[in-house]
């Protein structure tokens, strides 16, 4: 295969406006990488894709040399399927254009864009739509497997205010997905994941958004686990919609300026708490959890919704080693919070926590099957248990740590799987417990349409059915 390449490689350099790079460029180690950095796939081929045509005319070619095709947007997905092994990778890097139409509440946005580029744009104009946490993720695996982040709750998922997309399918098509155009194709990429094509353009639907943002993070020590995560679990089963909260149970307290310097690296549990109302509507929010058990410190400022949306970028720092797993929990019964708050003493690493997303609002308006995301409608815990360390040998440990903790909440997951964009290892159980059976069954006819050969499987997989 590699004689193959040598001799093809001139003429997929023709077919492309964009860069082809080999391991014998002096930048393939550098194009190679992604986010988590224990991931050393080692592609034949890198195409920089300068647009549309580029990504055709890749996909055409891997599949005339039998190459196996992965995709990388922003390169955050912690599994490292952006990145495939002796195979062909379609960097979407370069397409990071961000087109904004304040009158329409409109963005267009390329398959490679971040949500840092996306939110500089929109809030140029007051806007945004519902993106991740942490402002260097891709917004590509993230829409396509649903997009959980602060704004969930105020106005859903990220794959809810998807508008449309054009995207190039296996056969190297291109075709535009909206709810007029390939309906049932724009149904199954609203939380089927990237089985069914290449997204070089996604069209979202804005809200008006700040500029100023009520942040408020709350952090109690480990020795008051249990009665820290039980205040936490009180607190946000009744939240209004204009607020956004993330749990982070196990967390060490950041070595950052608004933390006193003797509780730096502190163990312990903290609730993040963003309101996109007034300051006094926020700390109507804010007061009952502090009056309910006093954190040992607590931070509080109005900041730009940017800066929110960077607020965790440190705790999650480019080039570290990670592990991920997940599970949804309905509730935190009194078993669930005793084993969260063991397992959470038993990491090593301060980067390594379990960040929980409690999901409602807005996110639980939205109908089971008007989308294709993968998990109950219904409020519950998206709990992600994430192993993170600066060195191979911290990683071992947490990842032990990370399988230890997920198996022991699993007693009392719902038994509907999990968000998919914490599926980190190919595992056909749970991606078809976390659709259920007849949603499963939909996404793999749409599969089957659309990409009958499982080109793209480098992913939450859906094999192609009847």
């Amino acid at each position: 295969m590699a004689d193959l390449l040598k001799r093809e490689l001139e003429s997929l350099r023709e077919r492309c406006a964009g860069r082809v790079v080999t391991k014998d460029d002096i930048d393939y180690d550098a194009m190679r990488s992604v986010w988590n950095g224990a991931v050393d796939h080692r592609p034949a081929v890198i195409v920089r894709c300068g647009g549309p045509g580029d990504v055709s005319a890749a996909v055409r070619f891997a599949r005339e040399e039998g190459l196996e095709i992965s995709v990388r947007g922003g390169g955050h997905g912690v599994g490292g399927a952006a990145v495939t092994s002796g195979g062909l990778m379609l960097d979407l890097g370069p397409l990071r254009h961000v087109e904004v139409y304040p009158r329409a509440r409109r963005a267009v946005c390329g398959g490679g864009a971040t949500w840092a580029d996306v939110d500089a744009a929109t809030q140029a104009y007051g806007l945004a739509t519902p993106g991740a946490t942490v402002s260097h993720t891709g917004i590509g695996g993230h829409t396509l497997g649903g997009g959980l982040g602060w704004l969930t709750r105020r106005h859903g998922l990220t794959a809810d205010n998807l508008e449309s997309a054009d995207l190039v399918l296996a056969s190297g098509e291109y075709v535009h997905a909206s709810a007029r155009d390939h309906p049932e194709l724009f149904w199954a990429i609203r939380g089927g994941g990237g089985n069914f094509g290449v997204v070089t353009s996604f069209a979202y639907r804005l809200h008006p958004v700040g500029p100023a943002v009520h942040v408020s993070l709350l952090f109690w020590e480990a020795e008051r686990g249990a009665e820290a995560v039980q205040v936490i679990d009180e607190a946000v089963r009744d939240l209004p919609r204009h607020v956004g909260v993330l749990a982070a149970f196990g967390m060490s307290a950041p070595p950052a300026p608004y933390v006193p310097e003797e509780h730096r690296l502190r163990p312990g549990h903290a609730i993040v708490v963003a309101g996109f109302a007034s300051p006094e509507q926020h700390e109507a929010v804010v007061s009952p959890i502090r009056a309910a058990l006093a954190p040992l410190f607590e931070f509080g400022a109005a900041m730009p919704y940017t800066r929110l949306q960077s607020f965790l970028d440190e705790s999650a720092p480019w080039g570290v080693l990670a592990d991920e797993r997940a599970v949804d929990l309905p509730r935190l019964t009194p078993g669930a919070i005793a084993t969260l708050c063991e397992h959470a003493g038993r990491k090593r690493s301060p980067l390594s926590f379990m960040p929980a997303f409690h999901l409602g609002g807005a996110f639980s308006a939205v109908g089971e099957e008007e989308t294709a995301f993968g998990g109950s409608r219904a409020p519950h815990y998206t709990v992600s248990i994430v192993a993170m360390a600066p060195s191979p040998d911290g990683l071992s440990a947490d990842r032990d740590w990370a399988h230890a903790a997920w198996e022991a909440l699993l007693p009392y997951a719902d038994g509907t799987g999990t968000y998919v964009n914490f599926i980190t290892e190919p595992d056909e159980d749970r991606v078809r417990a976390s659709y259920g059976r007849e949603k499963h069954a939909r996404l793999a006819a749409v599969k089957a349409v659309y990409d009958p050969d499982n080109t793209f499987h480098l992913n939450a997989n859906i094999t192609p059915g009847g």
